[in-house]
C-alpha cells in the first residue's frame, strides 16, 4: 500500500524556505491481537472504571487532572489544553547545524521522510547536498498533531529525513541507575581478555545490511495462525517447531568464553595459536611436554579446519 502524506509545510533556515511534504518512514508489521470473550468470541471493549470503587464512569464525568503533588491535582479543561498547545506553523524551523555523529541514538524517536513539494526541487537538492558535503545535520523545531517536537534533519540518499528527537528530560538520568565500574581493570578485566574481545569484535564485524534481519517472533505467530486455520480453527494450540536451539555455554570463565568465541570465527585457529604463544612467553617456568614421534612420512603436521564466522553465518 502506498504511503500517504500526513503533513505539508516547509523547511526554514535563515531566509530559505523549502516546500516539503511529510510521509511516515515506518509501518506497523507486528501481529495485532483483540481481546475476546472465550465463550462467544465477542470482542471485549475498553471500560472506564473508577479505580477506587470499581464502578464504571460515564465519559461526560471524566476530566483531565495534572498531579502536581502526591494525590493532589489541578483539573484542566480541553479548551485550556488546546489554548496552551503551540500553534501549528507548518514549518520545520532549523535552529542550528551540528556534526552528524553528535546526536546519540538514545534521542532518536520516530523517523519521517520529507519529499520536495511543487517547485521546491532545486532548493531541496541544494540543502540535501550541502548537508552531505559538510557532514552536518539540522536541529529543528516542528509542530505536528498539536505537539511541539525537536527534530534532526538528515540527508538519506535522494531524500531528506526528519527524525523526531526525545527531549533531554525524557531520558532517565544515569545517576538514577546502579552504574557499573567505569575502570574495566577495577572490574577485573585483564589486558589479555580485552585483546581477545577486540579480536572477536573484529572477526564478527561486517557491513550493515538490514535485509539480513527480520522479526522471527512475528514469523512464528503467523505460522501458528496459518496452522490453526488449516486445522479448521481448532482451539488447541499446536506447538511451534524450531529449526535450531540456541546453544548455551557451560563455561563461566571469561577468557575461555572469548577463546571459544574466537574459535568460531574465521582464522580462529591462528588466533588461538597466537594466544598460546603469548602465554608461553609470559610463563616464568617451563615444563617439558611429551614428544609426539613423527611417522615414517616425516614430521607430523596439524591442519586447522576453517570455520565460518558468526557474522557470515547469520547473514546466510
Amino acid at each position: 500500500m502506498a504511503s500517504r502524506m500526513i503533513w505539508k509545510g516547509a523547511i526554514s533556515f535563515g531566509l530559505v524556505h523549502v516546500p516539503v511534504q511529510l510521509y511516515p518512514a515506518t509501518r506497523t508489521v507486528k501481529p495485532s491481537f483483540r481481546m475476546l470473550d472465550k465463550h462467544s468470541m465477542d470482542p471485549i471493549g475498553y471500560r472506564q472504571v473508577n479505580k477506587r470503587t470499581g464502578k464504571e464512569v460515564p465519559r461526560e464525568d471524566i476530566v483531565r487532572g495534572y498531579e502536581y503533588d502526591k494525590e493532589r491535582y489541578v483539573v484542566l479543561t480541553d479548551e485550556e489544553i488546546r489554548a496552551a498547545n503551540p500553534d501549528s506553523t507548518q514549518t520545520v524551523d532549523i535552529l542550528t547545524f551540528v556534526d552528524s555523529k553528535a546526536v546519540s541514538f538514545l534521542y532518536v524517536d520516530t523517523p519521517y521522510y520529507l519529499v520536495p513539494d511543487r517547485k521546491g526541487e532545486k532548493v531541496y537538492a541544494l540543502l540535501r547536498d550541502a548537508l552531505k558535503a559538510t557532514g552536518k545535520i539540522g536541529i529543528a523545531l516542528v509542530v505536528m498533531h498539536g505537539r511541539q517536537h525537536l527534530g534532526a534533519l538528515i540527508p538519506v540518499g535522494p531524500l531528506l529525513a526528519l527524525d523526531t528527537l526525545r527531549w533531554k528530560d525524557e531520558l532517565r538520568a544515569l545517576a538514577e541507575l546502579p552504574l557499573p565500574e567505569v575502570d574495566a581493570k577495577k572490574a577485573g578485566v585483564t589486558a589479555r581478555e580485552l585483546e581477545m574481545a577486540k579480536k572477536l569484535i573484529d572477526d564478527m564485524s561486517g557491513e550493515w545490511k538490514p535485509e539480513d534481519y527480520h522479526d522471527t517472533f512475528r514469523d512464528d505467530i503467523l505460522a501458528l495462525v496459518e496452522k490453526k486455520i488449516r486445522a479448521d480453527k481448532t482451539r488447541k494450540i499446536p506447538s511451534i517447531e524450531t529449526s535450531a536451539k540456541r546453544r548455551t555455554a557451560d563455561v563461566v570463565d571469561l577468557s575461555e568464553l572469548l577463546r571459544r568465541s574466537l574459535g568460531q570465527c574465521k582464522d580462529g585457529s591462528s588466533i588461538d595459536e597466537d594466544m598460546a604463544s603469548a602465554d608461553k612467553r609470559k610463563k616464568t617456568t617451563t615444563r617439558k611436554e611429551p614428544v609426539t614421534k613423527a611417522g615414517k612420512g616425516g614430521a607430523k603436521t596439524a591442519t586447522a579446519s576453517k570455520k565460518t564466522s558468526p557474522g557470515k553465518r547469520r547473514a546466510a
